[in-house]
């Protein structure tokens, strides 16, 4: 069993506000919004973007992360260096972390357990 997709890109921003009237003019519809400075949009059926403010003195990071139906069914390939297993996150998916071969790390996201 391998990925299927894009499921989302997590952004994040020192305004809140500014960008999420950015992507809302390039389509995206804002869907989740807890008030506080983060909201999940959508434009379509396309991935999630994620978008949360983080302060000034952090820089602001971008991750996407890749589809899985199954995480207990995934048996990535010995070329796919696993970081960390997967894992219940408190936003109600199961993560996994791996790293590719430049370094860079990816999310692989999976539903919880039923």
């Amino acid at each position: 069993m391998a990925t299927e997709g894009f499921e989302a890109v997590f952004v994040e921003t020192h305004n809140w506000g500014k960008t999420a009237k950015f992507f809302q003019a390039l389509g995206f519809e804002l869907e989740i919004s807890n008030g506080e400075g983060s909201g999940v949009f959508r434009n379509g059926e396309g991935p999630y973007l994620v978008v949360v403010e983080v302060p000034e003195d952090r820089e602001p990071g971008l991750q996407v992360a890749l589809k899985v139906v199954d995480a207990d069914r995934l048996r990535p390939d010995p070329i796919v260096e696993v970081v960390t297993p997967f894992e219940d996150t408190h936003y109600g998916t199961r993560e996994m972390t791996v790293r590719d071969p430049d370094g860079r790390l990816w999310s692989l996201q999976a539903p919880t357990k039923s």
